[in-house]
């Protein structure tokens, strides 16, 4: 008899048009500890009424798909689902899709060759409150924000421990590593972070990391 899944399950879903990805990813987070796959989608359109239905924590989206893409669909289904977070997949690392994903709500960006269980870690970190990166795709980040970032650091109104908080999201860990760090609770983080966005002027954590990584107000 197949055992049920804990109740406390991450619940995963994933937007992939290539069928064979589609099912073999699903079933291998949905056999993965702490992760249930609630539900496979070929493109974003079908995901959008099924997710009513089936909702998720986290969900893995394609970039390249028939009809709505990767990239917009981010922005829909954030719209929608604002309590889900969405990590890109991808084959390429293309700067322009990576930035735009991100701005529209991503919460991370894996390329596709990611071995499966770092995948499922991802997912796991992801719903932590971290934002995983494949590391191809953080050295192109941190590379652009190198590029385009001021000579000099523009005046600011973050605190150091605000400062530090968001070095530390850019890098991938999540609230609770943070809380851990700077020796402070989760609940005390999660303030931190509501005060980052109204002083950035950004609504997710992946933009007010690449809004800060762009203004030069961490390195």
């Amino acid at each position: 008899m197949t055992s049920m899944p804990a109740p406390d399950s991450i619940r995963v879903a994933l937007v992939e048009d290539k069928r064979l990805i589609r099912e073999g990813l699903g079933a291998i987070l949905d056999r993965s500890d702490g992760l249930r796959c609630v539900g496979t989608y070929p493109s974003v359109e079908q995901a959008l009424p099924a997710l009513e239905h089936a909702p998720c924590d986290v969900l893995l989206l394609d970039i390249h798909l028939p009809g709505m893409s990767g990239v917009e669909g981010v922005a829909v289904l954030k719209e929608r689902f604002p309590d889900t977070c969405i990590l890109m997949l991808t084959i390429f690392e293309d700067e322009e899709k990576i930035f735009a994903s991100i701005r529209n709500g991503a919460s991370g960006y894996l390329l596709k060759k990611t071995p499966p269980a770092q995948i499922a870690q991802a997912v796991r970190q992801a719903q932590d409150g971290g934002s995983p990166l494949s590391p191809e795709i953080a050295r192109r980040m941190v590379e652009h924000f190198r590029r385009s970032a001021a000579p000099s650091r523009p005046e600011s109104s973050l605190t150091d421990q605000e400062r530090e908080l968001l070095k530390r999201l850019a890098e991938g860990h999540s609230y609770q590593a943070c809380a851990d760090r700077l020796g402070v609770s989760i609940n005390t983080i999660r303030d931190h972070v509501r005060r980052v966005y109204d002083k950035l002027q950004v609504h997710s954590k992946s933009e007010a990391v690449s809004t800060a990584l762009r203004r030069g107000l961490i390195e």
